[in-house]
C-alpha cells in the first residue's frame, strides 16, 4: 500500500479532507518569512504532495524534496514528474548548508525515536539561512484528539498497539504509553510506525533547545487549539545563542 493510499487517498472522506487541509494550513504559515522564498525544503516529503502545492504558490522557488526512504522517494519522483525546479535527495548532506529559506517537516517527528529526532533538528538548523523559517507539523495524540482518533483506529484494527482501550485511555488522560514499538523503515533507520505514544509537548521542549518558536497553531482550524484539533504546528527560527 502506498503512502497516498493511507493518507490523501484513504477510503474515509473525513481523513482525506484532514490530510489535504493540513498541507494548506502549513503553507499559510509561510507568512512568517519576511521575503519571497528562493529555496524551500520539504524534510521527509513522503510522496511529495506538499511540493506539488508549493510549486503552484512559489513558481520561481527551487524546491528540495528530501525523503530518506527509497520507496517513498520513488513515489515522490513519480508524483512530481511534471514539475520543474525540484531536486530530489535521499541523503540531505548533498544540500548546501545555510541555503534554505523555509524548511517544512510535516508528519515526521511522531515517527522518530529520540536520537533520530535530535539528528533531524540538527540537520534542519544547518540547512536554514540565518533568518529562515522552520515549520513543523505533528499530530495531536493526547487528550480529546487521542480519544476520537483511538476510537477511529479501534473500529479499523481493534487490539493493536494504537487501537486498544488501555493505550487510548492513557493517551486521553495525557499519559501516553512510553514504550512504543520500534522498527526500521529503511536499513539503519529506526522508526515508530504508530502515532500512539507521541506527545507534542515533549517535542516542543526539544525544539526550544535549538530554535525560537515564534508561533503555534492548529489544523483544520488554526485558533481553536490542541485541546480538540488533530494537528499542531510550530513556526520557529534559528536561535544562535543556543546549542545546535
Amino acid at each position: 500500500m502506498s503512502y497516498a493510499d493511507i493518507t490523501f487517498l484513504d477510503k474515509n472522506p473525513i481523513k482525506r479532507w484532514l490530510q489535504a487541509k493540513r498541507l494548506f494550513s502549513a503553507m499559510n504559515l509561510c507568512r512568517h518569512l519576511s521575503r519571497e522564498p528562493e529555496v524551500i525544503c520539504d524534510f521527509g516529503a513522503g510522496n511529495g504532495e506538499l511540493i506539488k502545492l508549493l510549486a503552484i504558490r512559489y513558481p520561481n522557488a527551487k524546491l528540495i524534496c528530501y525523503e530518506p526512504t527509497p520507496s517513498l522517494l520513488e513515489e515522490a519522483k513519480n508524483n512530481l514528474s511534471d514539475i520543474a525546479k525540484v531536486e530530489f535527495y535521499q541523503d540531505i548532506s548533498g544540500v548546501d548548508l545555510g541555503c534554505v529559506d523555509i524548511v517544512f517537516c510535516l508528519e515526521v517527528f511522531e515517527h522518530l525515536p529520540p536520537d533520530e529526532t535530535n539528528d533531524a533538528l540538527s540537520k534542519m538548523y544547518d540547512l536554514l539561512k540565518q533568518e529562515g523559517v522552520l515549520i513543523i507539523g505533528t499530530p495531536v495524540e493526547i487528550g480529546i484528539p487521542a480519544l476520537y482518533k483511538g476510537i477511529f483506529r479501534m473500529l479499523r484494527r481493534y487490539g493493536e498497539f494504537d487501537a486498544n482501550i488501555k493505550n487510548v485511555w492513557l493517551s486521553f488522560i495525557k499519559r501516553p504509553p512510553s514504550k512504543r514499538p520500534v522498527a526500521e523503515i529503511a536499513p539503519k533507520f529506526k522508526f515508530h510506525f504508530e502515532h500512539m505514544g507521541f506527545d507534542f509537548r515533549r517535542l516542543k521542549k526539544i525544539i526550544n533547545t535549538r530554535f525560537l518558536i515564534r508561533d503555534v497553531s492548529t489544523s483544520p482550524i488554526s485558533w481553536i487549539g490542541t485541546w480538540i484539533m488533530p494537528e499542531v504546528y510550530f513556526v520557529a527560527e534559528k536561535n544562535s545563542n543556543q546549542k545546535r
